[in-house]
C-alpha cells in the first residue's frame, strides 16, 4: 500500500495543528511527521475535527507501528501515552486563545445563483459550537455549488420576562433555509420550522467552514429531497426535522 502524502502544516487549521503537535510531544518516540502520516492513513485527507472525533486508539497504534519510508520500525508506545495522545487529538484539555470574530462579506440578494442561506449557532470565532437557545450569535452563510460567503453575524437581542425566547430567535433566522446547531429541543424546533427554517443537529463542535464545504459538495451533485424541499418549497411545507451525527 502506498504511503499517503503528508498534509502541509499550512493546510491545517491552527487548533488542529496544535492538537497534533501536543499529541506528538506526548508520544515521545514519534515525531510530528510520523504522527501526521499515521493520522492520514487512519482518517483520510483532509484531517478535520469531525474525523478526529471518531479516532480509535487501536487504529492509531497500528498506523504508528507501520513504518513509512526512512522511519524506525517500532517506536515505544505505552497504553497511557496513546490514551493521552488520542485525548489531545480529540481536543480534550486543549485550549486555543479566543478566536476573533470573522468579518462578513458584502452580498446582494440574487448574486449567487442556485444558493441556499444557512445559519450556524456559534459562541466563538467561525465555529459551529453553540445551541439554538443559548448561542451568542448565528453565522449566516450564502452557499452556492461554486461559491460561499459569510454574509452576516446575527446576535439575539435581550429577551424580556414575557417574551418567547425561542420564537424571537427563530424569527431572527426567517430568511434562512437551514439551521445548524449542537442542540435544540422539540418545542424550539417546532418554532424554527414554523419560521420556514429546517433545523439540523450536529453531534460535535467543528469549524463552520466544514459544514459549508460539505453542503457545497451536496449542492454540486443532486440535493436529497428534503434539502430540495427546504430550498424551494413554501415555509409551511418544510416540516422534516433532520438530526445529523458525526458519531
Amino acid at each position: 500500500m502506498a504511503t499517503p502524502p503528508l498534509t502541509r502544516p499550512a493546510q491545517l487549521p491552527g487548533h488542529l495543528a496544535l492538537r497534533i503537535a501536543l499529541a506528538a510531544r506526548e508520544l515521545k518516540d514519534v515525531d510530528t511527521a510520523r504522527l501526521l502520516r499515521a493520522l492520514l492513513a487512519v482518517t483520510g485527507e483532509p484531517i478535520t475535527e469531525a474525523r478526529l472525533s471518531k479516532l480509535r486508539m487501536a487504529r492509531l497504534r497500528a498506523a504508528l507501528l507501520t513504518p513509512g519510508p526512512h522511519e524506525a520500525a517500532q517506536p515505544e508506545l505505552t497504553e497511557r501515552q496513546l490514551q493521552r495522545a488520542v485525548g489531545l487529538l480529540k481536543g480534550r484539555g486543549v485550549h486555543m486563545p479566543e478566536e476573533p470574530l470573522p468579518v462578513p462579506q458584502a452580498y446582494r440578494d440574487g448574486e449567487l445563483a442556485d444558493s441556499v442561506r444557512i445559519a450556524c449557532a456559534s459562541n466563538s470565532g467561525e465555529r459551529l459550537d453553540g445551541s439554538f437557545g443559548s448561542c451568542a450569535r448565528f453565522l449566516i452563510y450564502q452557499i452556492s455549488p461554486r461559491e460561499s460567503r459569510l454574509i452576516e453575524l446575527r446576535e439575539p437581542g435581550p429577551c424580556g420576562e414575557d417574551d418567547d425566547r425561542n420564537a424571537q430567535r427563530a424569527e431572527l433566522l426567517h430568511d434562512c433555509q437551514l439551521l445548524y446547531t449542537l442542540s435544540i429541543g422539540g418545542p424550539a424546533a417546532a418554532k424554527v420550522i414554523r419560521a420556514g427554517v429546517h433545523p439540523i443537529k450536529h453531534a460535535t463542535a467543528l469549524p463552520a467552514r466544514e459544514i459549508v464545504e460539505e453542503l457545497q459538495r451536496v449542492l454540486a451533485t443532486t440535493p436529497p429531497p428534503w434539502l430540495a424541499k427546504a430550498m424551494g418549497a413554501e415555509p409551511g411545507q418544510r416540516v422534516r426535522f433532520t438530526c445529523e451525527s458525526s458519531g
